[in-house]
């Protein structure tokens, strides 16, 4: 039996190691999607690229270092039940955990506090990482997400409100307008997220939220699914393609996440994955036995 002081020590070390590890190899899901996009594919160019990509990440794993130089900031969703036991720590070893990924792996240092213009080297700094809480009642299991949050997979966020009349077509049109006008700076094939909810920054958190989801999954509604699929259609018509290149596939996916929402208002906002998305998953049980279901067979 550990000693809380040893438990907080283990959990932490366990998450240094699972950061740097999901800033070297892609998920799975990912990985996948990279592979079913390259078949789809006829012109030489972008299947070059999807190539250079996969050599990419042979490379990454063969050299024990990251695969794409902007390993960002980091970013963790929490969904943390009432009764685990180091629910009181969580947010202060994952600060920690951080710090030792960004020396270990090694990360890049891109954590600048804002107005001072200062870089801390350590990726951590005034609310850095960002970490969004879940609260799970009845539940001895933390959940969390890991999420690389890239400077150019970042440039294309954006969320307003939209004014009722517009409805789901303004929603259309808004994600469209960002594509055409950012798409390329966030490196292609792109996981798009998409909230819609009542205001700007509960329609933004849905959108980040959006981009943990596995690739493939649906929304359960029937409705926004089918908007996720017409959004996915209509991007791939842009002809983005891998790196920007020109391609038939733009997109590795389109996820939408909704709420309920004022009558008189459309919040919509848009959160972009790039091609290296670098998202992981992992959970821990009340004894701290860890789950990795974003990297299979993986064992820290």
């Amino acid at each position: 039996m550990m000693t809380k002081t040893e438990a907080v020590e283990y959990m932490t070390d366990i998450m240094a190691k699972f950061v740097g590890y999901s800033g070297k190899v892609l998920p799975d899901d990912v990985t996948e999607k990279l592979k079913e996009l390259r078949v789809l594919e006829t012109d030489e160019l972008p299947k070059t690229i999807y190539d250079t990509m996969f050599r990419n990440q042979e490379l990454a794993a063969q050299l024990d270092r990251p695969c794409c130089q902007d390993t960002g900031v980091l970013q963790y969703l929490v969904k943390c039940g009432t009764r685990f036991p180091l629910i009181d720590f969580v947010e202060s070893l994952l600060k920690e955990a951080t710090v030792r990924a960004t020396f270990d792996a090694p990360l890049r240092h891109n954590s600048v506090e804002t107005f001072d213009e200062y870089n801390t080297g350590k990726n951590v700094g005034k609310g850095t990482p960002t970490v969004f809480w879940e609260i799970v009642p009845e539940c001895d299991t933390c959940e969390i997400y890991s999420y690389m949050a890239g400077g150019g997979c970042s440039l294309p966020g954006k969320a307003m409100v939209l004014m009722p009349g517009q409805g789901y077509e303004g929603v259309t049109k808004f994600v469209l307008d960002v594509m055409t006008s950012y798409g390329l700076n966030a490196c292609p094939p792109l996981v798009v997220g998409v909230g819609v909810a009542t205001s700007v920054e509960t329609a933004a958190l849905l959108s980040k939220k959006a981009l943990f989801r596995t690739l493939g999954s649906k929304n359960s509604n029937e409705r926004a699914a089918k908007l996720e699929k017409l959004l996915e259609d209509g991007i791939n018509e842009i002809g983005l393609g891998p790196q920007g290149v020109s391609g038939k596939m733009s997109v590795m996916g389109v996820h939408i996440e909704n709420t309920a929402r004022h009558p008189s208002t459309i919040g919509v906002a848009v959160n972009v994955g790039c091609w290296s998305h670098r998202k992981g998953h992992i959970i821990f049980d009340k004894d701290l036995k860890y789950t990795i279901i974003s990297h299979k067979g993986v064992t820290l």
